[in-house]
């Protein structure tokens, strides 16, 4: 879904609420150089930085953080920011606006909130589309 939309080499990669860093695996395995994996639970981050490790992947890593609370580092900013947040968190629909201000996607860069159907993203600004899935769906944003 994201190989016509963004390129892939040289990539800088956002993983919020990674879970098990599938993700940013596959993010890696297509050519992005950086990423950055959050999630809540100890064992998956731990888990995130044993697989970046098997797969040589240098410039990634994983953090253990609340994404609803963490703040980016300054001059932070990504190519694409995939965020996969409980579909019940309350709150998840301030999650792109919260990212969108923070500055830290860049210009060109691809935001993309994975949700349940009865999750409704599309008034929100920055909206671009949605691709549905099957019972879940994929909210684009950009800046």
């Amino acid at each position: 879904m994201l190989n016509n939309r963004v390129h892939w080499d040289g990539l800088r990669v956002l993983d919020l609420f990674a879970g098990t860093g599938a993700f940013s695996l596959e993010c890696f395995s297509r050519g992005a150089t950086e990423i950055l994996a959050i999630d809540l639970q100890p064992l998956h981050v731990r888990f995130i930085n044993e697989n970046f490790m098997r797969f040589g992947a240098d410039n990634a890593h994983a953090i253990k953080g609340d994404v609803l609370k963490w703040t980016p580092q300054p001059g932070d900013t990504f190519d694409l920011i995939f965020a996969d947040p409980p579909y019940d968190l309350p709150g998840l629909n301030k999650i792109p606006q919260r990212i969108l201000d923070a500055g830290i996607l860049n210009p060109e860069g691809l935001l993309v909130i994975e949700h349940g159907k009865r999750t409704n993203l599309s008034d929100l600004t920055g909206f671009q589309f949605e691709k549905t899935y099957s019972n879940v769906n994929f909210s684009f944003f950009g800046n």
